[in-house]
């Protein structure tokens, strides 16, 4: 194309860049009848292009742009807009209305008519077009398209006005001009409008999303980022829509919700607070609801109604539910006294204060009615099954003093007593212990004895049930040998060498009670009755103690000179500790060591797994402690001390020390890698998954590693399954030798609990180590019958819930912890051996490793198992752990959540197991068919089924 003479040079002015979002307007025109019209202003300099002013088919004022030179040849006539700025858009649309007249009415035209014309554009950084400039011809102008008419006219009618709406970018300039061309067309130009498509601002999902242009292309998806709503929160993120070509929004991508307080409004546009006197505890879609009973709230945008006076929440009760008073007193007291023990029973209140959590407290006071006035009875005293937390409307009450006046209130709680500043309310009643006899003698011991006497001791006996009036001496063969005031007694007149079987018994106002059980005594044989046992007295300590002088020394010989024997030595009796690191741990270069993963957190620093390579020793997986930056000289001389005490251990069930990094940084402690870690979480993880043979085999281990820890001379003072590890071929390994927290008291784990200026783990250690410190081999038997009973059940918590305060009361009054679920009865036999509160009569770790041979090698004692409760040779357990009541709970996940099987709640519900009916008739097939799968989680719920089944008086079987 030729460049244009300035004779061509046409200019259209004051052409405006307008948007468009889905509605199409112009806000700048000439005519202010048509608001939508961006009028075109012509000049030209020859009568190529005109500008002709004239009305429309209404009466309108309009100007146009008209051309007709179809009969000159090689037209080539250009119009050109304004500079038009581009506002950021990538694309933009242009609007022609035009009318063309038809080529064939006009006569006597040449061939060159034409019924079309052309649309370019070009960019520019600023408005510099001139006259010559850009040339006239199509590069550098860009070409949009040939635009044709749909209709063209002939002069016998009016015409026709055509509309072609055509886009093009992307623009990436400033602005750009638009130009016409004409190549010999008779046409006329009414309105040229300019726009842009966009999205406008929108609100979706509570999310507000700003007005956005479209893409460069048509088919261009724009992101818009968004932000929620005032007072609304996210819920998932990103927020973001897509805008199309067509200006419309799509595909929302993330979403918020009214915050609490705050419900939908306005089409879900909004978030509006809640009225005065309405609440939304949860953020979301839900809507307000007014205030639960008995609460209220004055101010608006309330996530919680604040309960009204005299009514509480517990701190399990969510914001939706009920606020809920104390119960009334318990109702129809019934006692029962027979000598010193006593049964209550009790009809539950009047008004359980809304609640269904309703439990009872026994409080005994033991009253003088001469000083008219009660206080708290002593701990002898046995509420069994328990005096605080009843569920039951009964107890049975034991040990009483006889004649004795004694007053019980039975007090009603519930889940919100503790919040009331008031005292529970309560029933009293007062009763009067009968008159009982004294219980038996314990055993009689002979003093000493004569050719013709015998001198007798005993000891009172344990419950006296009054004033001691006498003691009776009974021989089986000769009737009675006399009476006593005392504990003892001098009997004279008996036959030289002879056998007596001798019983006491004790008489107070209420009669004789038990006689002692028979001891056999023999008088002399030698008649000398001048030679008294005060004669005999300094040969007997003469031989006694050249016998033990002689019994040590051989004691000493054998620990001197026996082959192998090895005792543990305490790190700290060193006054350089450095020294017994250097004596019992072997260091390692740091080289040698490398970390690859940290796997937990340790009482000084990190603790890792990692690889170790040792000179002429192939690469092994190996356990890093690591000393923490900015430790003290303590801190060191603490951690390393563990290093110290574990590699002075060699055993197979003894964690092995490989030895220490001490000239690095940072300092360290390597040993053997245990791939299944602490044996209480590797139990939770694997319940039920165990034959009992192998939890015997796990316990074998533990005994054994203990043994050789108190042939050493060693007390582990923290024994418990969090202390034991795990390796991959399931042998259990005694660890954590750190002595250090039972010597601080600023330690933060709830296990270990202060006491005399130390810390404890109260729940695994024995009574007199809690009491007065007193850790021996024994204390350690105690806690490793705590271990039996974790790993029998699979980790479960000693003594569950109780707080530690509570564990220690327990333990005093002689409750000890019932058999776990499918426990040998030969194994929780075993754990209340190790229990037992005197301490020398606690088996040795020897006796228990002897006993669970024998259990393994003699499989069918295993198969014996305990119910639930203690056994016959146990004490009545303070802690109820009866079968639960099944009409107790509402729904069947209450009851999944008492069993501890919540985790399967929505498995029974999808299933349609949600009635108590429903779940009582599944078997083991239908356990496994919703996803019950774990061997001892289907043998626990089946239990809990028949129990159920039991309750209803069903018999239906239940298939394990």
């Amino acid at each position: 194309m030729p460049n244009a003479s300035p004779n061509f040079s046409l200019r259209i002015g004051l052409l405006y860049l307008v948007s468009e979002a889905r509605t199409e307007h112009c806000t700048s025109c000439y005519v202010p009848h048509k608001p939508w019209m961006c009028c075109v202003l012509l000049l030209s300099s020859t009568p190529k292009w005109e500008e002709v002013s004239g009305y429309d088919d209404a009466m309108n004022p309009i100007r146009t742009y008209q051309v007709c030179n179809v009969r000159e040849s090689n037209q080539n006539n250009w119009l050109r807009s304004d500079f038009i700025p581009r506002k950021d858009v990538l694309r933009v649309y242009v609007e022609m209305k035009f009318t063309v007249r038809d080529c064939n009415s006009i006569p006597n035209i040449p061939g060159s008519c034409k019924e079309t014309f052309n649309l370019f554009y070009y960019e520019s950084d600023s408005d510099s077009a001139t006259a010559t400039s850009p040339f006239w011809m199509e590069n550098p102008y860009v070409k949009v398209d040939t635009i044709a008419p749909d209709e063209s006219f002939s002069m016998l009618e009016s015409g026709r006005v055509n509309t072609k709406v055509r886009s093009f970018g992307p623009l990436s300039k400033v602005g750009f001009y638009l130009a016409f061309q004409d190549l010999g067309a008779c046409m006329s130009l009414i309105s040229v409008r300019v726009f842009y498509k966009k999205c406008s601002t929108t609100i979706a999902n509570f999310a507000m999303f700003p007005e956005t242009a479209t893409g460069a292309e048509a088919t261009s998806l724009v992101i818009a980022p968004g932000t929620c709503v005032s007072n609304a929160l996210e819920v998932s993120v990103p927020l973001k829509l897509y805008c199309n070509g067509d200006g419309e929004w799509m595909v929302p991508v993330g979403s918020c919700t009214c915050a609490n307080g705050f419900e939908p409004a306005m089409k879900d546009t909004q978030c509006q607070a809640c009225s005065p006197g309405t609440f939304k505890s949860k953020q979301g879609e839900g809507f307000c609801t007014p205030c639960p009973p008995n609460s209220r709230t004055s101010s608006g945008a309330a996530s919680l109604c604040s309960c009204r006076n005299g009514y509480y929440r517990s701190d399990t009760d969510s914001p939706d539910n009920a606020c809920t008073t104390i119960p009334s007193a318990p109702r129809s007291v019934i006692s029962n006294v027979n000598e010193t023990s006593l049964v209550l029973e009790w009809s539950e209140p009047r008004d359980s204060g809304g609640r269904g959590d309703i439990f009872y407290n026994i409080i005994c006071k033991k009253c003088l009615p001469e000083r008219g006035m009660c206080s708290r009875c002593d701990d002898n005293v046995d509420i069994s099954p328990r005096h605080l937390g009843l569920t039951q409307r009964r107890v049975a009450v034991r040990n009483l003093q006889a004649h004795t006046q004694y007053s019980f209130e039975i007090q009603a709680v519930n889940g919100v007593s503790n919040k009331s500043p008031y005292t529970p309310q309560f029933s009293a009643v007062n009763i009067t212990t009968n008159q009982a006899a004294p219980s038996a003698v314990p055993t009689v011991h002979l003093m000493g004895a004569t050719a013709s006497t015998m001198s007798l001791s005993w000891l009172p006996p344990e419950k006296p049930n009054g004033i001691i009036l006498d003691y009776e001496i009974n021989e089986c063969a000769h009737s009675g040998l006399g009476t006593s005031q005392r504990s003892s007694a001098r009997i004279e007149g008996l036959k030289t060498g002879t056998h007596y079987v001798v019983q006491v018994r004790a008489r107070t106002v209420a009669g004789y009670g038990r006689y002692s059980s028979p001891a056999d005594f023999s008088t002399n044989l030698k008649s000398d009755p001048e030679k008294s046992l005060q004669e005999q007295l300094p040969l007997i300590v003469g031989s006694a103690t050249a016998s033990l002088v002689f019994i040590i020394a051989v004691a000493v010989i054998a620990i001197v000179f026996t082959p192998g024997m090895k005792v543990y030595i305490d790190p700290f009796t060193y006054e350089d500790p450095n020294e017994a690191i250097r004596e019992f741990a072997k260091e390692i270069d740091i080289s040698c060591v490398k970390i690859e993963e940290v796997i937990g957190a340790g009482e000084f620093g990190e603790v890792c797994r990692g690889r170790c390579k040792l000179p002429g020793r192939r690469e092994i997986i190996v356990a890093i402690k690591t000393l923490k930056v900015g430790y003290t000289d303590r801190q060191r001389r603490d951690f390393l001390s563990e290093a110290s005490i574990m590699g002075q251990f060699d055993h197979p069930n003894i964690i092995r020390l490989e030895g220490v990094v001490t000239k690095s940084r940072p300092v360290m402690i390597v040993t053997e890698f245990m791939e299944n870690g602490a044996l209480d979480s590797f139990l939770r993880l694997n319940d039920g998954q165990f034959t009992v043979i192998q939890l015997v085999g796990m316990l074998r281990g533990i005994a054994a590693g203990m043994k050789y820890l108190s042939d050493m001379n060693y007390v582990h003072r923290d024994l418990a399954a969090r202390n034991i590890l795990v390796n991959s071929n399931l042998v259990c390994k005694v660890s954590d030798f750190g002595l250090s927290r039972f010597l601080e008291d600023d330690a933060t784990d709830p296990t270990y609990t202060s006491s005399l200026g130390g810390k404890i783990p109260i729940r695994w250690t024995a009574p007199e180590a809690i009491a007065y410190r007193k850790f021996t081999s024994a204390s350690d038997v105690w806690s490793y019958g705590i271990v039996m009973w974790e790993v029998m059940s699979y980790g479960e918590r000693p003594y569950w819930d109780m707080s530690n305060q509570d564990v220690i009361n327990a333990v005093e009054q002689d409750y000890r912890l019932p058999p776990p679920m499918d426990c040998p009865t030969a194994l929780h036999q075993l754990m209340l051996d190790c229990w037992v509160k005197e301490r020398n009569l606690r088996p040795k770790f020897s006796q228990i490793v002897a006993t669970l041979d024998k259990l393994i090698r003699n499989a069918a004692s295993l198969k014996v198992v305990t119910s639930n409760t203690q056994s016959s040779g146990a004490s009545q357990p303070l802690l109820d752990r009866c079968v639960p009541d099944y009409t107790t709970f509402t729904t069947v996940g209450d009851w999944l959540d008492a069993i501890k099987m919540s985790r399967y709640r929505d498995n029974f519900l999808n299933a349609g197991f949600a009635s108590f009916d429903l779940v009582a008739q599944m078997t083991a097939e239908d356990l496994l068919r919703i996803g019950v799968t774990l061997a001892g989680h289907q043998k626990k719920i089946l239990g809990s089924i028949q129990d159920m089944r039991l309750q209803m008086n069903q018999t239906l079987p239940v298939q394990v």
